[in-house]
């Protein structure tokens, strides 16, 4: 039978935890959110679900689990605009018979496992994808649809033309369509 671990081991582990991973983990976080109040606010979430999940048992990969919930939080934080997102990614054009529908899909009152599972796919591909783009093209995306800051606001920021950032926008949002539409292909054949 295994010893129980103490309260003093567990606040130690905690600790240690911190140090190893805070700084890492909060630039994880800013380079997703909008401002730096977002991302602390985000990793003191992922701290305090931290602390609780020590107190219950422990985890086999500190560092992947961290990662994923930070993820997770900063998911939850961005869905508010799913709605005015998944318009900017779906194709308009009505030649385009196989443009992938996700309001259908992420915007249904029904709330079950496979509907909740699909959304966290969603979110999780929609970063990766986000990810691939180069930081301009990521950095505009991100302000404008996610953090819903106008152009000109991104433009005061910057320095940048407002032109020059609604371009880098379009050639995110061209990639983001592409992966997606590939996402939506999967989903459909089950």
């Amino acid at each position: 039978m295994e010893a129980a671990i103490m309260p003093q081991d567990k606040n130690s582990h905690i600790i240690q935890t911190i140090a190893s991973y805070g700084k890492s983990l909060l630039g994880f976080i800013r380079k997703r959110v909008k401002n730096d109040a977002d991302a602390e606010d985000i990793l003191q979430d992922v701290w305090y679900q931290f602390s609780n999940v020590v107190n219950a048992g422990p985890i086999e990969q500190t560092g992947a689990w961290l990662y994923r919930v930070a993820r997770n939080k900063i998911i939850d934080k961005h869905k508010k605009h799913t709605e005015s997102l998944l318009d900017d990614l779906t194709p308009t054009s009505e030649d385009d018979d196989e443009a992938p529908d996700f309001a259908s899909i992420l915007l249904t009152e029904a709330t079950t496992p496979e509907t909740q599972y699909i959304r966290n796919l969603f979110w999780e591909q929609l970063f990766v994808a986000l990810d691939e783009l180069p930081e301009n093209q990521r950095q505009v995306f991100i302000w404008q649809e996610l953090d819903d800051i106008p152009f000109e606001e991104i433009a005061r920021r910057t320095g940048e033309n407002v032109n020059t950032l609604v371009s880098r926008k379009r050639y995110a949002v061209l990639h983001l369509r592409k992966r997606l539409k590939q996402l939506y292909k999967e989903i459909n054949e089950y």
